[in-house]
């Protein structure tokens, strides 16, 4: 009884082994597809989060310019402020028209920015890309008495 049980023993600790030398050979194969996922997802997520925060940009700058008194610059200004707080750089904006007089109807600003020098992990996937998008609002009219 006793040497069955050695002999169990010993047989218990051969498997043991080759189990955990399996596993190891299963976490070797598995883990470059986890960290292939989890850094995916971050990147897509920041994609989104540019996206939003472009066409927010888009809007502030527009919101700026239809103003009574807004400018072009104000409008630039207000877009580049909201893209730096969501830390975006190397963004193009620009305003239609130019110049805002009072006879100005509606004011366009578009906002580009190259996701290549946005991204986080690696920008192989989002080179030569870009997030465009464009803010038309009507100017605001103050009324004379």
């Amino acid at each position: 009884m006793f040497q069955q049980f050695l002999a169990n023993r010993s047989s218990s600790k051969r498997t043991t082994r080759a189990r955990s030398a399996a596993v190891t050979v299963e976490f070797a194969l598995t883990i470059p597809l986890l960290f292939l996922l989890f850094f995916g997802m971050i990147e897509f997520a920041r994609i989104a989060m540019i996206e939003n925060s472009v066409e927010n940009a888009a809007y502030e700058g527009a919101r700026a310019a239809i103003v009574p008194g807004g400018t072009s610059t104000s409008a630039q200004t207000a877009a580049q402020s909201a893209l730096s707080a969501a830390m975006i750089s190397g963004a193009t904006v620009s305003v239609t028209p130019s110049n805002i007089t009072i006879a100005t109807t509606s004011v366009t600003v578009d906002v580009s920015v190259p996701l290549n020098s946005n991204t986080w992990v690696l920008a192989a996937f989002t080179s030569g890309r870009f997030v465009n998008r464009s803010c038309k609002l009507n100017r605001e009219k103050t009324s004379s008495l």
